[in-house]
């Protein structure tokens, strides 16, 4: 009789008050090429030397979710200037390189910028951030303490980072401390993962056949950082960084979650390509 009736109130309450890791129909996930990034020392991926000679050519995804409720970009990737440029550039430690534009791939599936609803990167590094501005129109979900580090007067400071998001300073902005579900029905979750930066987030999206999909921002850069748990030398924060790792980890068990490094190709190219989706 007692588990009957806890089961009827959990039934209830998912209904009324939607479960914390609900599955929403008819949410898709897209994954957008945002770049190529051959980094070329990777020793500073990690601050006990596992990586130490050796480097990696790397990819750069950004990700779509159409939900009924709206439509989520998360991470904008590298700047979209650098797709004028035929050869990439080179910057200190690592060369970049661009394909496409998220608008242009925006168009691989019938959308603009302009219906984008929400946007929301998973830390503000130029790789993640570079085209935020773009995305000015729509409503910014922003950690607390990522912004505040973002329109810090360090920040300010270097200018060419912080061209690429100043506009978002007067955007209509959604702001959160710890978890921010996106839609409050529990299929989009934007998970606080601090420790790379002050406010780094990871997001889980819950596909009705896929089942859950964990996206990593930069939580892990390679499937050898997360199996060796290594901690990038430039992280704000060590020992907050290998306590979002225990708290990612534990979530990806709980779910038996589909995990996917934002940075490994191996993990985004088996994914399906535009405009195919997970759903």
């Amino acid at each position: 009789m007692k588990k009957s009736f806890l089961a009827a109130s959990a039934l209830i309450s998912s209904i009324f008050l939607g479960s914390a890791d609900a599955t929403a129909a008819d949410v898709k996930l897209y994954t957008l090429d945002c770049g190529d990034i051959h980094m070329k020392d990777l020793a500073i991926f990690a601050k006990d030397g596992e990586f130490n000679g050796r480097d990696n050519q790397a990819g750069d995804a950004c990700f779509v979710v159409k939900h009924p409720k709206g439509t989520l970009l998360w991470d904008t990737g590298l700047p979209k200037a650098i797709k004028d440029l035929p050869e990439g550039m080179s910057v200190p430690g690592f060369h970049i390189s661009l394909k496409k534009t998220i608008q242009d791939q925006l168009a691989e599936i019938g959308m603009s910028e302009k219906d984008i609803d929400y946007v929301s990167i998973s830390h503000s590094h130029f790789d993640h951030a570079g085209n935020l501005n773009d995305f000015a129109g729509a409503k910014w979900i922003v950690h607390e303490n990522e912004y505040a580090h973002m329109f810090s007067d360090a920040m300010r400071a270097q200018a060419q980072t912080f061209s690429a998001y100043d506009k978002m300073e007067n955007a209509e902005k959604i702001t959160f401390t710890g978890d921010h579900d996106v839609f409050g029905d529990g299929s989009v979750t934007i998970l606080s993962m601090p420790g790379h930066t002050p406010g780094h987030t990871t997001l889980l999206v819950n596909l009705e056949k896929e089942g859950p999909v964990l996206l990593t921002g930069d939580l892990y850069h390679l499937t050898d950082s997360r199996k060796l748990r290594t901690v990038p030398t430039f992280n704000t924060n060590a020992e907050d960084t290998l306590k979002s790792m225990d708290a990612f980890e534990a979530k990806a068990k709980e779910l038996g979650a589909r995990v996917v490094i934002q940075h490994e190709k191996k993990d985004t190219g088996a994914l399906p390509k535009l405009p195919g989706y997970l759903d």
